[in-house]
């Protein structure tokens, strides 16, 4: 990895470390993130500039990655715009310093949780649980509460998961309601105590002491209002906070489960695991290892001893230790202090990580995959002296980690569909001409945002017999290897009909006829010009495809909407009549495919608007053909696409 590209790439952020953990470069949200200028950051201690309270957090995880292969994430928290906080899921991942390849660095950046927002809010969970008090999130969209868990006892106090606020304002005493809305308000990032008098269907009136936190969670992710509620009343029963625990619990499982099933990257299974392993099973510590070439590959939440973490990063499948051993068989291992160790596994005196195994340290093996199957990986959590997991939970762990393996098997398999998809769509993209007597051109194709599978959107440009230029584009039906295939033909079609009749609606009109007779599945739009790079005279026609955007060098731009007909491979005898403009010298056409100006929340009209907009500012500027590809394509990808896309430029110079 080219850490320092991937580091000045990114959005989110990052920042380049010594492994002494002062910072060699960042980028400027991680700047942002530590509350002042990039320059006064250079040569700091990373840690050194968090807030006080996640001074030793921080500088925790980078120790963890500054050892050999280790890498760590960890739920950490900093000052955002307008008062929130932003708590961020960040990774310290140990690389290579890109100009010295002898030299290490750790990679501290932020990663992306949108699909598990909830395990950003463990961190507070956990020092509520700790601090004896309750935890509850507003959603000021939703307008209701959602108890988080923390202090059993006062779980009962929000019966339900989420609470509409309505019935909130009804169960609290009329003389304390005024009081309540300003705590909903959340002026600032931390409120003083306030008293609320809040009945319960329960046992009456309790008296609560509420304190407020404004919370942002993730990098530009949404706000939303925390809770911390103490109970001054002491009055819950027994019963009804072992009842609460058990509900809290099972939440647990079924986020943790319900995350697990959606995970679509591997990526995704190890966060999940590492931000929720530890406290979902009362642990105090978690690593996931995953089986690669034999060999174990380990990350850690950064709970877990590094001694331990470092002598089994890299460790052969076949070695005879707990953890390999328990990936191999795939029967779970439970070591409950160092003596229980050496008696089991006698060579083990010689391994380098029973220095760290002490007499008050207990551990718990979980393979990801049963016997019989491929060797996967595995969790292991660690755990207090005296500590031993009863059967419900041996049964949960292994119950998680089956759906931890399902998650796997099904996004190794998914990675192999998408890797034989793109090779097919990279092979069937063509070569662009190198040289063009007055023309510039230039493309561009991503696969659609979620990687998942890739489409049938491609372009074309080649010189004609008599000496113009076609240039085409289009977009097959579907996003599968089938859609990839189907556009190779559609695209040789084209190409092997114009080199005998250059007219852009002859080759429309033929191609559709070839493909009628084929009788596909699919269908497909397109778009073809023929462009004279003498005079700029285009002539050109669609089948049912997106408009051509025509950018000028004064900034200004136009929609051109041609004659044509219906999408290719559907209706026999489509015609498709021709019209024709001239392209002016230094203007440029932007050719495009729907992904790239329609989108979730972008209609159609205003997407054509905004790329054409940008394309003749960059026509203006003087951007060439390659350049103002680039910025129409960053425009697609910055309002979150859906769709694979692909966009031609041809400038006349």
């Amino acid at each position: 990895m080219d850490a320092s590209d991937e580091l000045f790439r990114r959005a989110d952020p990052s920042a380049l470390l010594t492994q002494d953990g002062v910072i060699r470069s960042l980028n400027g949200a991680m700047a942002m993130a530590l509350g002042r200028p990039a320059e006064q950051c250079l040569g700091r201690d990373f840690g050194g500039l968090w807030p006080a309270r996640q001074r030793v957090l921080a500088e925790r995880l980078v120790a963890h990655a500054a050892r050999k292969g280790t890498v760590a994430m960890r739920v950490l928290e900093f000052p955002g715009p307008g008062g929130a906080s932003v708590a961020c899921l960040i990774e310290a991942r140990p690389v290579r310093d890109p100009t010295d390849d002898d030299e290490q660095l750790v990679w501290v950046h932020a990663l992306d949780a949108r699909n598990d927002l909830a395990s950003l809010l463990i961190p507070f969970r956990l020092a509520a649980t700790a601090a004896d008090l309750g935890l509850w999130m507003y959603s000021p969209e939703e307008r209701e509460l959602e108890s988080l868990g923390g202090a059993p006892t006062l779980s009962v106090l929000l019966p339900d998961p989420t609470t509409p606020l309505s019935s909130l304002i009804s169960a609290v005493h009329p003389d304390d309601q005024q009081a309540m809305r300003q705590l909903l308000r959340g002026a600032s990032t931390d409120s003083s105590w306030v008293r609320l008098r809040y009945l319960t269907s329960v046992d009456g009136w309790h008296h609560l002491s509420v304190q407020t936190r404004r919370i942002q969670l993730g990098y530009g992710g949404p706000e939303r209002i925390l809770w911390i509620v103490r109970d001054d009343t002491k009055q819950a029963e027994k019963a009804q906070a072992a009842l609460a625990a058990e509900r809290q619990r099972a939440k647990e499982i079924a986020d943790f489960s319900c995350a697990l099933i959606t995970a679509a990257t591997e990526q995704e299974v190890q966060q999940i695991a590492l931000t929720r392993l530890a406290a979902t099973f009362s642990a105090t510590g978690a690593l996931f290892a995953l089986v690669d070439n034999g060999h174990l590959r380990v990350c850690t939440d950064a709970g877990t001893d590094m001694g331990e973490v470092e002598a089994l990063h890299g460790l052969s499948l076949g070695d005879p230790s707990p953890l390999p051993e328990a990936i191999r068989t795939g029967k779970p291992r439970f070591v409950r202090d160092r003596k229980d160790y050496i008696r089991r596994w006698p060579h083990g005196v010689d391994y380098p990580e029973l220095k760290h195994l002490g007499s008050d340290y207990a551990f718990y093996v979980t393979p990801l995959s049963e016997i019989g199957d491929q060797p996967l990986g595995a969790w292991l959590m660690t755990y207090g002296s005296g500590y031993r997991p009863s059967l419900d939970e041996q049964t949960l762990l292994s119950t998680v980690a089956d759906l931890a393996g399902q998650a796997l098997r099904r996004i190794k398999l998914q990675q192999a569909r998408v890797e034989l998809a793109t090779a097919i769509q990279e092979a069937m993209l063509p070569t662009l001409p190198e040289h063009l007597p007055g023309l510039e051109v230039a493309a561009r194709y991503l696969p659609s945002r979620d990687g998942l599978d890739i489409g049938g959107d491609w372009y074309d440009v080649f010189v004609t017999p008599d000496g113009t230029i076609a240039l085409e584009i289009g977009d097959v039906q579907g996003h599968d290897v089938d859609a990839a295939a189907f556009m190779g033909q559609v695209r040789l079609s084209m190409r092997a009909i114009a080199a005998q009749e250059p007219d852009p609606g002859t080759v429309l009109t033929r191609t559709n006829e070839l493909l009628v007779t084929m009788a596909p599945a699919r269908f497909a739009s397109c778009t073809i010009l023929r462009l004279d790079p003498h005079d700029g005279r285009v002539t050109g026609t669609s089948a049912g495809h997106v408009p051509v955007l025509y950018a000028r060098g004064n900034a200004s731009h136009s929609i051109r909407e041609l004659p044509g007909g219906p999408v290719l491979g559907v209706l026999p005898g489509a015609d498709y009549p021709n019209g024709t403009f001239t392209l002016d010298k230094d203007a440029a056409l932007v050719m495009v495919t729907d992904g790239v100006v329609e989108g979730p929340g972008l209609t159609l009209d205003a997407g054509l608007e905004r790329a054409g907009t940008l394309a003749a500012q960059a026509v203006h500027d003087g951007l060439n053909a390659e350049e103002i590809a680039d910025r129409v394509l960053d425009a697609a990808v910055a309002v979150d696409h859906l769709d694979d896309v692909a966009v031609l430029v041809v400038r006349r110079t």
